[in-house]
């Protein structure tokens, strides 16, 4: 089974758990034995940069003692061979240079993503 994840809302969950639940699935599911991408657009596209630290995260009195990690996330996924994607131009638009980005993600333009789409078994859009 292949299936393309792609991911749109950023930060999702990200308070309440230690990780995106979809990059965490897509993870998941590759140590399964699926065949699994997954493509980040929209705001999800800020998860593709170096750099992002949440520690020292609060709410009130309350601290997030196990901060979300997503640099770390993105990076053992595409160690462990789960291809990562973004859509350029939503890069672009949030104005996120290249030399930011995490080796190994790779930029795709939106006109290309008919095409991807056809690669896959199973596309779920989060």
């Amino acid at each position: 089974m292949k299936v393309l994840n792609i991911v749109e809302t950023a930060y999702r969950a990200t308070v309440e758990e230690q990780d995106d639940t979809i990059l965490w699935l897509s993870h998941n599911l590759k140590k399964a034995g699926a065949e699994v991408s997954v493509l980040l657009r929209a705001n999800a596209v800020n998860y593709a940069v170096e750099g992002q630290n949440a520690s020292g995260l609060s709410f009130g009195a309350k601290k997030q003692t196990n901060p979300v990690d997503i640099v770390r996330d993105i990076k053992d996924m595409v160690a462990a061979g789960i291809p990562v994607l973004l859509v350029a131009e939503d890069a672009s638009q949030r104005g996120l240079p290249d030399d930011r980005l995490i080796h190994g993600v790779e930029k795709i333009p939106a006109g290309d993503l008919p095409q991807l789409f056809d690669r896959f078994d199973h596309v779920w859009h989060w």
